[in-house]
């Protein structure tokens, strides 16, 4: 890396810290010889970098310390911007809002040239899914998954079958047109998916469930794994 790179990544380093720590290990952290942080410790110094301590001891960053903007190459930005995009265009109107102010405040410290790459992406991602009422039951199930609230649903299945179930909802999967809702089905007592467009009506209810290691996203997508 250069040594801006590795100056910036020191101060991410040294910030990451609550007590000093010695050259020899962040010299094992960056995979630099001790001469070389010692130099970079210097460096950062002298540019008014408040870095406490001295060699034989460990270093410290000083409190009000504050990091430098966030360093992106070109590809790095167009990736985030198109991911960015992707959220606005397939989520819900929360996860819309808050990617715009994410991507105000990335943009507020960018240079000029990288700004001007964003403002002419060639890529679009046509905004239709975040005013549906899909992407209002995504934000509810989403809501009910973080709170851990059991959810009664009525869904109709793809032959056109309906039923109503009582789930606890795990988490969401995007397969690049619809939403998959990943939930513990509690009249088959096992993992059940469902889409989010075929779901009728939801009521999230007061009643709390516990997810465990057998009883999780998690768990689920490496059952899914493996098989």
């Amino acid at each position: 890396m250069s040594k801006s790179e590795r100056l910036f990544e020191l101060l991410t380093l040294l910030r990451s810290k609550r007590y000093a720590v010695t050259a020899k290990a962040l010299a094992e952290e960056l995979s630099v010889s001790e001469r070389t942080i010692y130099r970079d410790i210097q460096s950062l110094q002298l540019s008014g970098v408040p870095i406490e301590g001295e060699a034989g001891i460990g270093y410290l960053l000083g409190k009000g310390s504050h990091l430098p903007p966030l360093m992106f190459t070109g590809e790095e930005m167009m990736a985030l911007e198109l991911g960015m995009r992707m959220v606005r265009a397939w989520s819900d109107k929360r996860l819309a809002s808050a990617t715009d102010s994410a991507s105000r405040k990335i943009r507020s410290v960018l240079p000029e040239h990288l700004k001007a790459q964003i403002d002419a992406l060639p890529l679009a991602v046509p905004a239709f899914h975040v005013e549906t009422e899909c992407a209002v039951y995504g934000e509810l199930l989403r809501e009910a998954t973080s709170e851990k609230h059991k959810t009664k649903i009525k869904y109709q299945t793809g032959e056109g079958k309906y039923s109503e179930r009582v789930i606890h909802p795990l988490g969401q999967v995007y397969w690049g047109k619809v939403w998959t809702l990943v939930a513990w089905c509690e009249l088959r007592d096992d993992y059940r998916s469902f889409r989010i467009d075929r779901i009728q009506s939801i009521e999230v209810l007061e009643e709390h469930f516990e997810a465990s290691e057998v009883k999780s996203f998690q768990h689920y997508l490496s059952f899914c794994e493996e098989s």
